[in-house]
């Protein structure tokens, strides 16, 4: 958003019509946009107030009722961590008796809300102006929350009264992602030398983040979504309670509005520097068992795929692959942190034998997964010529040290069937 549309939104005739405005529908927002323009509505502003009404009905999904009070940019949605995620930050904070947090790099606002919500006094500060005057805004319900448009490390923070630090440094420049946390803005190493002037602090960071550039003396958690890893964070002093090491949060839909929450460690405390423990795999088709799990991303991202594999008796399928056999069925305290099936066949990653199954068993919806192999899911989909009522699910790998991809044919544990391997003539895809 331009600092110009804000600033039409931010009149009370602007205010007025983004809060008239029905919820996002794309089938009528032409014919809505033209009915404004109609009423007198300047284009410009009726512009800036569809744009928001459609980030709106975006943030939804991050934000849940809170969105319809928000302005946002698209970026700044993107980037922001979602109501739920940051709401376990906060907690950290509140458990930690922090006076005065200050959210350094706030975006819009995300973390901030989650903070204050807990009605623990908050400095939101960010750089961009634009960005500044969005999180006043989204921030307004909140009394006890202030924003400054500053340079996230050139804040006094004992002459402000801050006892703790929540950071998110930019990590995106020119529309592209920057992997290098040297390159992030305020550089990582910067943003962690913060613990010199407070002892709580909290870093969100890349999930892809390399292991070796983690401080050893930290708690590092990674986080995941209805399956999907959003993010990790590094927690230093009283932000740590379970010390050094690393644990993955998974984060699931109940169904009924609510989130559940599912946390795994690693009771050692490992040095969440070090790169993560190595499992043997199996060794060929034969080794595998009747049971294939899938760590989640969350799990595999914070080198725990090795410790998952401990208490379930599993090994991977083969060399650095995070798909687990074995015919140990994941129990209450595991499973929400594996997808498990049943293994029913394996067949060869060969595209005629492939094409021969989908026709034979009339398959018209196919779910593929995909490690270790270089093929793509959408376009193996394609060429497959699907068409039929059946349904499966293919998991495309390779097994032990062999070179060669197979497709593991699964279906949901309930069901079992006998393993057939692939035959050794078999000409890979």
């Amino acid at each position: 958003m331009a600092t110009s549309d804000l600033a039409l939104l931010l009149t009370p005739e602007g205010w007025a019509l983004l809060s008239s405005l029905p919820p996002y529908d794309p089938q009528q927002s032409l014919a809505l946009s033209r009915s404004l323009r109609e009423e007198g509505h300047a284009p410009a502003l009726v512009s800036a107030a569809l744009t928001q009404q459609r980030l709106r009905s975006r943030a939804t999904a991050k934000f849940g009722p809170f969105a319809q009070t928000m302005l946002f940019t698209p970026d700044g949605l993107e980037q922001a961590t979602r109501l739920t995620v940051a709401a376990h930050h906060a907690a950290r904070y509140a458990a930690a008796e922090s006076a005065r947090v200050a959210d350094l790099g706030c975006g819009i606002g995300g973390d901030a809300i989650a903070l204050a919500g807990l009605e623990l006094p908050v400095l939101a500060v960010d750089r961009d102006e634009t960005t500044a005057a969005l999180a006043t805004v989204n921030l307004m319900p909140f009394p006890h929350a202030t924003v400054r448009c500053a340079d996230a490390l050139e804040v006094d923070l004992a002459a402000e009264g801050v006892d703790a630090v929540f950071a998110d440094p930019a990590r995106r420049a020119d529309g592209r992602r920057l992997t290098s946390p040297g390159q992030w803005s305020p550089p990582l190493e910067e943003v962690l030398a913060l613990r010199g002037r407070v002892d709580a602090l909290g870093v969100k960071i890349a999930p892809g983040t390399d292991h070796a550039e983690l401080p050893p003396d930290a708690h590092v958690q990674w986080v995941s979504v209805d399956r999907d890893v959003v993010e990790a964070a590094v927690w230093c002093g009283p932000l740590a309670p379970e010390g050094p090491g690393r644990s993955a949060l998974v984060l699931h839909d109940d169904g009924s509005g609510g989130t559940t929450s599912h946390l795994l460690s690693d009771p050692d405390g490992t040095d969440p520097s070090l790169p993560p423990a190595q499992l043997d795999p199996v060794v060929s088709l034969e080794d595998l068992g009747p049971l294939i799990h899938e760590p989640d991303g969350a799990v595999i991202r914070a080198g725990l795929v090795a410790l998952a594999a401990e208490r379930l008796g599993a090994r991977p399928v083969g060399p650095r692959i995070a798909y687990l056999t074995g015919s140990t069925p994941a129990g209450p305290g595991l499973s929400p942190f594996l997808r498990s099936w049943h293994l029913r066949e394996v067949l060869p990653l060969r595209l005629k034998a492939l094409r021969s199954r989908v026709r034979a068993h009339g398959i018209g919806s196919l779910e593929i997964h995909r490690r270790g192999v270089e093929v793509s899911p959408e376009a193996l989909r394609a060429s497959l010529r699907l068409r039929g009522n059946a349904s499966e699910t293919w998991l495309v790998t390779r097994v032990g040290s062999s070179a060669r991809g197979v497709v593991l044919v699964v279906e949901p544990t309930s069901a079992g069937h006998p393993v057939r391997p692939v035959p050794a003539d078999d000409t890979p895809l």
